[in-house]
């Protein structure tokens, strides 16, 4: 292989950023930051203006996602891992049910099985690249599993468990959430972090919840279970009510977040977001299924994310080499998730990533494999 291999200017992506999370942050987003420089950023979250932010985001996403009368959005500081610990101590009554089809499925059912104050979770395993769909059991109080696998590509359908009218239906929407369509009442908790379709930086959670979760998470506060303050749901609650979290949020994740729910809500809100990114599916998956050399690595077409793509590449690829050169080149973080130790680029198709820069990232990744394969 040569020492440098420069990709011709007209089949590089306009922009080179494909990250399955923290997603592009567009132009506009940054502008906001600049305009919030003396407005909100150094400002206390407890006065009005970071409340009125905090409120705008609240009700754009209500109305992104169509929330019925009852739900409502929640917020708090520490991102989805730290809501998987507070689910494990506001939300799971006796016992959950997880559905584990890659890392993060497995995290929170690693949460729930820690939990001493709990009974034994149930957990239902799927192969990489396929999933597991949560069953009817006895004694599961909550069902648990991740709308989209980010680590391995799969995605899965959100629909309540039938018989389980109790039960809550707990759903990891992070890599999904406003990026496909969901419909919200078939779940009590749907939560996700900001950091993927809505663009923006980590550090806090979201969630969408029915009045049934809020009843379960006041009924469980109520009791004598141990909640700390920054796991308790009930805290982030009455926080949310009054439109701010327990402890100080990032504000410059927040402003990013508005700019991008402003820029998705118009242009047509969900449906324009969930069009967008199969429309970027379309073009990574029929690429690789052309491919000589490279396949969609997850093999039912039905279960293929539209959000975060994974292809498998043959033997004679060297998929280390291809990426260092499209690194090179701009081309940045279509790694695979590194636990699963395959030979693949990863893609992040969230709203932000225009659908021509997927078409020129095959091209540019087709122009590197004449150079890479013998």
């Amino acid at each position: 292989m040569p020492d440098t291999l420069t990709i011709p200017t007209e089949l590089l992506p306009h922009d080179g950023r494909f990250g399955a999370g923290p997603s592009k942050v567009s132009a506009f987003q940054i502008e906001a930051l600049r305009a919030a420089e003396r407005t909100l950023l150094g400002t206390s979250h407890r006065q009005a203006p970071v409340r009125n932010l905090v409120g705008d985001i609240q009700a754009m996403l209500g109305a992104f996602f169509s929330l019925p009368d009852g739900y409502e959005v929640v917020l708090g500081n520490g991102g989805s891992t730290l809501a998987w610990d507070a689910a494990a101590y506001s939300l799971v009554q006796r016992k959950a049910q997880h559905c584990v089809q890659g890392e993060f499925g497995s995290k929170f059912a690693a949460a729930t099985l820690g939990a001493p104050h709990l009974d034994t979770s149930s957990v239902r395993q799927a192969d990489a690249g396929s999933i597991v769909l949560p069953e009817l059991e006895d004694g599961v109080d909550v069902y648990a599993w991740a709308h989209n696998e980010t680590s391995t590509g799969a995605i899965s359908p959100v629909t309540r468990v039938r018989g389980a009218s109790d039960a809550l239906m707990v759903v990891d929407g992070t890599s999904a959430a406003g990026g496909t369509e969901l419909d919200v009442t078939q779940t009590d908790v749907y939560y996700f972090a900001p950091q993927k379709s809505f663009a923006s930086d980590g550090g806090l959670w979201f969630a969408l919840m029915s009045p049934a979760a809020i009843e379960r998470i006041d009924r469980i506060a109520a009791g004598d279970r141990y909640v700390p303050a920054i796991l308790s749901l009930q805290d982030a609650v009455k926080n949310s009510r009054q439109n701010q979290t327990l402890n100080t949020p990032a504000i410059a994740t927040l402003v990013m977040m508005r700019a991008q729910l402003e820029w998705l809500m118009s242009n047509g809100g969900m449906a324009f977001a969930a069009s967008r990114t199969a429309d970027s599916a379309s073009r990574l998956y029929g690429w690789a299924e052309a491919s000589p050399v490279a396949h969609p690595f997850v093999s039912h077409e039905s279960y293929r994310s539209p959000v975060v793509g994974t292809i498998d590449f043959d033997p004679s690829v060297d998929s280390n080499a291809l990426r260092a050169v499209l690194r090179d080149n701009g081309i940045v973080d279509v790694d695979p998730y590194r636990k699963l130790g395959r030979n693949q680029m990863r893609v992040g198709m969230f709203p932000a990533v225009d659908p021509e820069d997927v078409s020129r990232l095959t091209a540019s990744v087709d122009w590197v494999l004449e150079r890479l394969v013998d």
